[in-house]
């Protein structure tokens, strides 16, 4: 026995329902701490020298900071619009139903026809109100109400994710919490600032990962495997996303907001927004990999205490080979689902499929999807490797833990 990670038995229950560590050496752990504390050391700097230092101008001419007053749509009446007789509008009639002007009617004439969605009797929406020198005030569709939906959504996945997952599903929506934290408190303030994208993604993605698989799988063995693999695979990934980021000459101008951005003269490198994007976007599926194939390992071994390292390795990679198949589909997908609008766009204009794909705005998201499934399928073969030589298979029988 070593220190205080004491190997347990297999059928020897650990109160938190996590499978037995097959037995290892004191020295492998030692290395995997060490290993461990260094990237750990590494964030820290990292985060502390990247930490952004915004004052803020005050600027808001995307009105993000608008104070809009809740407010209900009471009927909507088609009819002759007032500035163009011959052109027909949706007359709406609005109330007021927050803020110090609460119960005032006003109406908003809003151009009929179009696709999406209109207005319609008993919506919740919100205004914006303009209040004029002379006290007169007049009112501006802002948005519509979503919050009660999108609360009992939220409602709706955590109680998915805890009714399953238990106590590690706490953990999980802990992890998540503090990655949302990291995102909204250092990550973006830090690309505001003008750092540079990829220490930014990166120490972002160090400290999303060790929260996030700590707190969902706790602290353990396995544990610290799967978040060494993970760190491993982020640098593959960083490093694939700088030389096809830079070789494809992408400008990072591929969608409104970044142009925004840029005219309102904000210190950030666009092509370095799209370079964190892909390192923090295949964070989440990274995790995953590598956490699946170090369990598959752990399994293994204690199913075949006496299995060579070599065998245990190719055993687990063919269970790997599986996962990043269907992996890489549902990665490949969820990236054309995102710009299936544009797609629909190109397609009507009678663009060929080369073309289409040469298109920046097509080609950043195939950059995307094809450096992260890179970095999804160099995790399995780390990760396994990693894991096996950790649960080499004991010299004497008496070293060996039962099966499974």
């Amino acid at each position: 026995m070593h220190g205080a990670h004491r190997p347990r038995r297999a059928d020897e229950p650990d109160g938190t329902g996590a499978p037995p560590d097959p037995p290892t050496s004191a020295r492998v752990e030692r290395v995997l701490r060490v290993v461990v504390a260094l990237c750990a050391a590494l964030t820290v700097v990292g985060f502390v020298a990247l930490w952004p230092d915004r004052g803020g101008d005050g600027r808001d001419p995307a009105l993000l900071e608008a104070d809009p007053v809740d407010a209900k749509v009471l009927s909507v009446a088609v009819g002759p619009c007032s500035y163009d007789p011959t052109a027909e509008c949706r007359s709406a009639t609005i109330q007021v139903t927050g803020g110090e002007r609460s119960g005032e009617v006003t109406v908003q004439e809003l151009a009929a026809g179009g696709g999406g969605r209109q207005l319609g009797a008993g919506d919740p929406i919100q205004l914006l109100a303009d209040v004029a020198p002379d006290g007169t005030v007049s009112y501006s569709f802002y948005e519509y109400r979503r919050s009660t939906p999108m609360l009992l959504l939220l409602l709706l996945f955590v109680a998915a994710i805890v009714g399953l997952g238990r106590w590690r599903g706490v953990g999980a929506l802990a992890g998540l919490a503090l990655s949302l934290l990291v995102l909204v408190g250092f990550t973006l303030p830090a690309l505001l600032d003008g750092s540079s994208a990829i220490p930014v993604a990166l120490v972002s993605a160090s400290v999303i990962a060790v929260a996030a698989l700590y707190l969902a799988h706790g602290v353990g063995l396995a544990t610290t495997v799967a978040l060494v693999s993970t760190f491993a695979s982020l640098v593959v990934t960083g490093v694939l996303s700088w030389v096809f980021v830079h070789a494809t000459r992408f400008t990072g101008y591929t969608d409104e907001s970044t142009q925004f951005l840029d005219a309102l003269a904000v210190p950030v490198d666009p092509r370095g927004i799209l370079l964190a994007g892909i390192v923090i976007g295949s964070l989440g599926v990274l995790d995953d990999v590598t956490v699946t194939q170090v369990s598959a390992v752990w399994e293994l071994r204690l199913a075949r205490p006496d299995l060579a390292a070599a065998e245990l390795y190719r055993s687990a990679v063919r269970i790997g080979r599986d996962h990043i198949s269907s992996t890489v589909n549902t990665l490949f997908l969820a990236y054309a689902g995102a710009a299936l609008p544009l797609l629909l766009l190109f397609t009507e204009a009678d663009q060929g499929i080369g073309q289409i794909a040469t298109r920046e705005v097509v080609a950043v998201e195939v950059v995307r999807a094809l450096v992260g499934s890179i970095g999804l399928v160099s995790a399995v073969p780390i990760s396994t490797w990693l894991a096996a030589q950790v649960l080499r298979a004991p010299d004497s029988p008496t070293g060996s833990a039962p099966a499974a």
